[in-house]
């Protein structure tokens, strides 16, 4: 039968009388604790988190280069103007770039804590800790991939509405480069989701 956080066992004992005959008795009762087989799971599941907040460190480190590296300049330009186009001449990929770069400090960070959860896989503080700070990483990633998603979706469509002109047909590198950065962020902000929903899990067993 099962009595708290421990499974007993009943084992049966037979012990010889003095008459020659034998009588049943009841024997030591082993105690099966259940705290080590959930222990052995949230110990599963913070290695599970670990892993995920290494992938999601690339990810945002990657995401945070590739828009920083971001820079192109056409091959031909006049008197009075150059045709470039890099990352800092917009606002919205300049707050990628910091957004990034903070939630990929953050994710660094946030590792040894994660690893203290293996080690002492019942302290639940921690946990509620990293579950908490983590919610407010996605919300920046994702605001940051929402606003960058916007201006690549311009760049490469235009609005005639709003008299915005398609720059990627002349800025072809540029476009790819800033795409691929919007493409890592979005892989970060699906790690972190994953991560928050893990810590949840380990939460709600507690």
């Amino acid at each position: 039968m099962k009595s708290g956080d421990s499974t007993t066992i009943d084992v049966p004992h037979h012990e010889a009388s003095g008459g020659g005959g034998a009588s049943k008795g009841k024997g030591a009762i082993l105690t099966v604790p259940a705290r080590q087989e959930k222990g052995g799971m949230r110990r599963g599941m913070a290695i599970i988190d670990v892993v995920l907040r290494i992938g999601a460190i690339m990810a945002a480190l990657a995401a945070a280069a590739i828009m920083g590296t971001s820079d192109q300049n056409l091959p031909f330009f006049t008197q009075f103007f150059q045709f470039e186009a890099s990352y800092d001449d917009m606002p919205s990929f300049q707050f990628f770039l910091i957004a990034m770069s903070l939630v990929a400090g953050y994710l660094v960070l946030s590792v040894p804590f994660s690893i203290v959860s293996i080690v002492r896989p019942h302290a639940s503080g921690i946990r509620l800790l990293l579950l908490i700070l983590d919610v407010v990483a996605l919300t920046l990633a994702t605001s940051a991939a929402g606003a960058a998603t916007a201006i690549v979706y311009l760049a490469h469509n235009g609005n005639s509405s709003s008299n915005w002109l398609a720059i990627c047909n002349q800025f072809g590198d540029f476009c790819k480069t800033v795409s691929s950065a919007v493409v890592a962020s979005f892989v970060t902000v699906v790690t972190v989701m994953f991560m928050i929903l893990l810590s949840a899990l380990a939460l709600r067993k507690h």
